[in-house]
């Protein structure tokens, strides 16, 4: 089962370990303070070490933590790290979650709390969340969170839900079964196929049903209008096959897409409001940004000089495809020798590639070289959340062999998106078909808080030096 949370759906069991770990560091602030004074929290306001009431420290504990959490990837479901990736994901989180409220305390000295309380805070933090996620994993059952679904439909749609491999992909649901449309559907395996008996809301009851997914192959005949309208009427919530994969795996699948779900369907906002906020936080980022990372730039430069010599181009720009079909510069550090393309012929990016300097190699895997981009950003030719952009002789490729390819340049192309959080670095056609799926879900769902998101997000593919080639 999902629920819809910052601009996309999230599994209510993530939504319910997160509460839970929020609650544990609000927590973790009045234990800290009975273990400081050895008093109330309530009777702490009247010492001179600490003014004030506590709750507005713990609460701002608690968020930050909460976002160093999820920048660091400890509520993404795709998150394949053993046991030791994430203890060092929580210790990382943990330790700048320490650093961003220190400094938050220290600005607003009405929230002064000292590092002595902050530490024993943190302390208790880590041990409250190591308890409630061994407790999470072993005594929750799973399956009180996800939906008891019933796929109307036995044939190759059907089969689309059927062949979700991915843990993530089947977090939310559980097929109790497929029941044939027509005669002719048998891409299902034969034991999973039902024979409703009487109707279909009668089914559902039996089964205990609470979602029914219609995953024909040809609506044009047969189809069951009645038979779902009172399914609806009996509180069944009844879904189109595509709705439903969106939501459970975060994207787009192109096996099924048709046009019509395009035109009529929710989402692909682009209203005037949206593109005001988008605009605002990528001037608002990017200039922030690029004064903090300023002298990193320059220790990059000074890198490449010394490698290459220092006649040798810092920077390179290489035709992109932008908003709406439109070329632009995209602006980048080098990376590779300067006679990478001496051919002039475009070629993807491979893992351990001869091409990438020592230097170069690097800057890709940390994603410095990425950093010029906010140059583009701040000039209006890309957004800091959005499909990656393309080169014109691969979009002119892909869009040749990958339906809806080009739909995804009707957003700005942005440094980071939803397809690199969720799909590896792509280096092939079956790669950009996969991202393409990613991007058309940002696409659609795309929100000022999805940017924020993913924004946070990314933290974990910089600092893991994840993707990177």
């Amino acid at each position: 089962m999902r629920i819809r949370m910052l601009g996309h759906h999230v599994p209510v069991s993530m939504a319910v370990l997160s509460a839970i770990e929020a609650t544990v560091f609000f927590a973790a602030v009045y234990g800290a303070v009975m273990a400081r004074f050895g008093a109330s929290p309530l009777a702490v306001a009247d010492l001179g070490e600490l003014q004030g009431a506590v709750w507005p420290r713990a609460l701002l504990f608690s968020a930050v933590m909460m976002v160093c959490f999820l920048a660091f990837g400890l509520y993404s479901l795709r998150q394949r790290a053993r046991l030791a990736g994430m203890a060092a994901r929580v210790a990382l989180a943990l330790f700048v979650g320490f650093i961003i409220t220190a400094t938050l305390f220290y600005l607003v000295p009405v929230l002064w709390m000292g590092r002595g309380l902050e530490a024993l805070a943190a302390i208790g933090g880590l041990c409250g969340v190591t308890v409630s996620r061994v407790i999470f994993s072993h005594v929750v059952d799973e399956n009180l969170f996800k939906r008891r679904v019933l796929v109307y439909g036995a044939g190759a749609s059907a089969a689309a839900i059927g062949g979700l491999r991915r843990r993530a992909d089947r977090r939310g649901f559980i097929v109790v079964g497929f029941v044939p449309a027509h005669r002719t559907e048998r891409a299902v395996a034969l034991d999973r196929v039902l024979d409703p008996g009487g109707s279909l809301v009668s089914l559902c009851e039996k089964l205990g049903v609470v979602e029914v997914v219609v995953a024909m192959d040809d609506r044009r005949s047969g189809f069951p209008i009645a038979e779902l309208l009172k399914c609806r009427l009996a509180g069944v919530e009844v879904t189109e096959l595509l709705t439903f994969l969106e939501r459970e795996t975060g994207r787009v699948r192109i096996d099924v897409l048709n046009p019509s779900w395009l035109i009529f369907g929710q989402g692909f906002r682009r209203d005037p409001l949206r593109l005001v906020t988008s605009r605002i936080l990528d001037l608002t980022v990017s200039v922030a940004a690029m004064l903090l990372a300023l002298p990193l730039m320059l220790l990059v430069a000074v890198m490449i000089k010394l490698e290459e010599g220092w006649r040798a181009p810092v920077l390179y720009r290489q035709r992109r495809v932008g908003l709406g079909g439109r070329l632009f510069d995209v602006i980048k550090f080098r990376s590779m020798r300067i006679d990478a393309e001496g051919d002039g012929k475009a070629r993807w990016a491979q893992k351990s590639d001869p091409r990438v300097t020592r230097v170069g190699a690097f800057i890709r895997k940390t994603r410095l070289d990425e950093v010029p981009q906010l140059f583009n950003v701040m000039r209006g030719q890309m957004s800091l959340v959005g499909p990656r952009p393309e080169r014109p002789q691969f979009v002119a490729e892909l869009s040749e062999h990958i339906p809806y390819y080009v739909e995804r340049h009707c957003v700005k192309p942005g440094i980071t998106g939803w397809a690199q959080i969720c799909y590896p670095y792509g280096s092939s056609e079956q790669d950009s078909l996969e991202k393409l799926q990613y991007d058309l879900y940002y696409v659609k769902n795309n929100s000022l808080l999805f940017d924020l998101t993913i924004l946070l997000q990314t933290a974990e593919i910089v600092c893991m030096g994840k993707g990177g080639r």
